[in-house]
């Protein structure tokens, strides 16, 4: 019987428990369980509801149970940056804050009067973000310094509820190398930086590398889920593992983690902390093996994501209820075919600009953008659709065009993963504004990254690169050539 393994991949909306076994040397995949990601209102600020999550893992893994596909080990992604702390009897302290909440409005300016963002950069290797795990940190500094003093441990989100599964607390590499606290070139915490912005030392113990085994599940885990098996650690952040299910067809290729980001670079053998990829704003993410992730944060999807949840929820346009709108439910299929109505529609926004993070409207927003910045105002919903598909091509284009400066490189194609190497229409105007191939899919790959560090773990395969070659001999991937 063929081991299966199992991908916990838990992004902003969702989760969902992913069985992985190879067959042939292709991997096959199975989605067993979906649940729902929210946030709630708590104490004043937006928080990620952990018990709904944590009811949502347990409950897939029953679903493994009922199937009768038990893995041999299994781990779990999410997003990066935040996090939880817990006390000495591993009880969480506090609500696990949300990155788009807005407490860390001016925590930079805090942070740059002790460490110039600079010299910030030069060590870790991070881009600025207003929601970097650093500002966040001296957010609770100054509201709930108590809380602080209290905690033993800080643990990212996957860490946590890894440690819920097996009692073993591991943090691991590429999700700690978000926090702005990693120092790029040691590859460990850097203690002195984080002395001198006054948060405690011993919240940061050992980190450790994807395929990592953190152990077997509690005995009171196997009575809940009904079975036992081995957690290991995958590239717990998903871009990292994202970037590993890439089926790259040389080493000048470009990667773009396609979903409510957009994660558009290169891997390195070094991190480049430069003043010149500071003032870009690329970053250096540790990746499973000490492979760095050097690319660009965009905005992505969630701008789509967001227009859409607003069309069919308040159905509003250009301020007032639209007929466009009223009554209907867009699907994104539909939203692409709006936006191919408005092909020649010209306004672009500045997908990554901070007005576009969390608004109460993202169509107010994007209209507000227009107007400021003299644009033609998009008032219908394929004029707002194809601003934003125009605009975030450009900005795939601008990113590329940096990392050719940055690096002194050409490169050869684009090749995207996860939800979003599904828009055609997107990948068409991403090929066209690049002027490279794009090469689409896996649809799932962040999931299949995080079972390739298992499989590798497991002896299913030797190394990343007969991985991806499984990868590649897997799943349909789609050429998408510039017209």
């Amino acid at each position: 019987m063929e081991g299966f393994y199992l991908a916990v991949d838990i992004g902003a909306s969702s989760g969902r428990h992913i069985l992985g076994h190879v067959e042939g040397g292709r991997l096959i995949l199975e989605e067993v369980y979906r649940f729902e990601n929210r946030q709630l209102r708590r104490n004043g600020h937006d928080c990620w509801d952990m018990e709904n999550l944590w009811q949502g893992i347990l409950e897939g893994m029953r679903a493994c149970k009922a199937l009768g596909k038990i893995p041999d080990t299994m781990g779990i992604d999410t997003w990066a940056v935040d996090y939880v702390l817990l006390d000495g009897d591993g009880n969480q302290i506090g609500d696990a804050v949300a990155y788009r909440d807005g407490r860390t409005v001016g925590m930079d300016a805090v942070v740059d009067a002790i460490v110039p963002r600079s010299e910030l950069y030069a060590r870790t290797g991070i881009q600025y973000q207003t929601f970097n795990t650093v500002y966040q940190l001296m957010a609770l500094k100054q509201e709930h310094p108590e809380q602080l003093e209290r905690a033993e441990s800080l643990l990212m989100i996957p860490d946590y509820f890894h440690f819920k599964l097996t009692g073993v607390k591991k943090q691991e590499y590429t999700n700690a190398t978000a926090t702005s606290l990693v120092n790029a070139a040691d590859k460990s915490w850097d203690r002195a930086l984080i002395a001198r912005l006054g948060l405690p030392g011993k919240l940061f113990g050992a980190l450790s590398m994807p395929g990592t085994i953190v152990g077997d599940l509690t005995p009171e885990m196997r009575e809940t889920v009904g079975f036992n098996t081995t957690v290991v650690l995958p590239a717990t952040h998903d871009t990292g593992s994202a970037f590993l299910a890439v089926p790259a067809r040389d080493d000048r290729a470009v990667y773009l983690s396609s979903g409510t980001w957009s994660l558009l670079g290169v891997e390195n053998e070094e991190p480049i902390t430069t003043e010149a990829s500071r003032l870009q704003n690329f970053t250096n993410e540790g990746g499973a093996w000490y492979r760095f992730r050097y690319l660009k944060n965009i905005m992505g999807l969630w701008m789509i994501q967001s227009i859409r949840r607003e069309l069919c929820g308040v159905a509003y346009v250009a301020g007032k209820t639209s007929a466009h709108a009223a009554g209907r439910t867009y699907s994104f299929p539909d939203l692409i075919e709006e936006a191919k109505k408005a092909a020649d529609f010209p306004s672009m926004v500045d997908a990554n600009d901070d007005s576009f993070l969390a608004p109460d409207s993202m169509i107010n927003a994007i209209q507000a953008f227009c107007a400021r910045t003299g644009q033609p105002v998009p008032a219908t919903v394929g004029e707002i659709m194809q601003t934003v598909y125009r605009s975030l091509a450009r900005c795939y284009k601008e990113a590329i065009e940096s990392l050719r400066q940055l690096t002194g490189k050409q490169y050869t194609s684009v090749n995207i993963v996860g939800g979003g190497c599904q828009d055609g229409y997107l990948n068409q105007m991403t090929a066209d504004a690049t002027g490279l191939p794009v090469y689409a899919g896996p649809v799932e790959g962040t999931a299949i990254g995080n079972l390739i560090v298992q499989m590798i773990a497991g002896g299913e395969f030797d190394s990343l690169q007969s991985a991806r070659e499984a990868v590649k001999n897997s799943f349909d991937i789609k050429e998408v050539t510039p017209c």
